[in-house]
């Protein structure tokens, strides 16, 4: 009886463990190489942060502000799948992973997600709405699998995940996520010119455009449809979706020069 005891004893304390370590899969520490990695490029881990994701290449690149107040780029994770084509989701159940300017804030993150970890995209947002596209639970997850979503392995995702709280933890209430068919290029346009999205990837071009040039997220707003890039401050200032767009203010139309 004594042993009999013992054993279940340690079986209670075996799954509780388990049960604590799943319960708290969200605090995973970060790593010492990535606490490194940081210190190299002059950041930290509450420093604000950005992600970009090209469908076309499966890449989920991680920036982060660096003391001269510049976004570096951190790392840049195989994505091990995506749902649908090259091209913006449109509605409910078209298996399409969404493309488009987002804002994920710390109520977006899942610490209890059935796929280990995930955030919400945001989709959809107020462009997506000024369009009518609907659509619910587009993520970036682990567990390697996609229905609209983005998805890396759970490793990935551990570290992806713990990035965000960090960045959260250091004052930062959101940060920036940037959905690209493609490496906004000149030549990558060109090449898809034909295609009946082209319009809508040379709008989301003038975004990456300012990053580019400037380091810096650009503030994004939507009028007349349309994004548009350091025009006004949306939290302040919001437009309206269905309006006329402001007036470019000369270093928005410097920086996409």
């Amino acid at each position: 009886m004594r042993l009999v005891r013992a054993l279940t004893i340690i079986l209670v304390a075996l799954a509780l463990a388990a049960c604590s370590q799943f319960d708290n899969r969200h605090m995973v520490a970060l790593s010492k190489p990535v606490l490194t990695r940081l210190a190299e490029i002059g950041s930290s881990p509450q420093e604000a942060m950005l992600i970009r994701i090209y469908k076309q290449s499966s890449e989920l690149e991680v920036w982060k502000r660096t003391r001269t107040g510049a976004f570096v780029l951190f790392k840049t994770y195989a994505i091990c799948t995506w749902s649908g084509d090259l091209g913006p989701k449109f509605r409910e159940g078209d298996m399409q992973s969404p493309e488009g300017f987002y804002t994920v804030t710390p109520a977006q993150m899942n610490p209890k997600s059935s796929y280990w970890l995930s955030f919400n995209t945001g989709f959809p947002n107020k462009f997506d709405q000024a369009w009518g596209r609907t659509g619910t639970n587009l993520m970036v997850h682990g567990d390697c699998k996609s229905v609209g979503c983005y998805a890396v392995t759970d490793e990935q995702i551990k570290e992806i995940y713990a990035l965000a709280r960090e960045s959260f933890s250091g004052g930062n209430r959101s940060f920036q996520l940037q959905l690209f068919p493609f490496r906004m290029t000149d030549a990558n346009l060109a090449s898809n010119a034909a295609s009946p999205h082209a319009a809508f990837w040379a709008n989301l071009k003038q975004g990456a455009d300012i990053f580019e040039a400037t380091r810096q997220p650009p503030a994004w707003d939507v009028c007349e449809k349309r994004y548009v890039f350091n025009r006004n401050d949306p939290l302040a200032q919001p437009l309206d979706p269905l309006g006329a767009c402001p007036v470019a203010p000369l270093s928005t139309m410097t920086a996409l020069q």
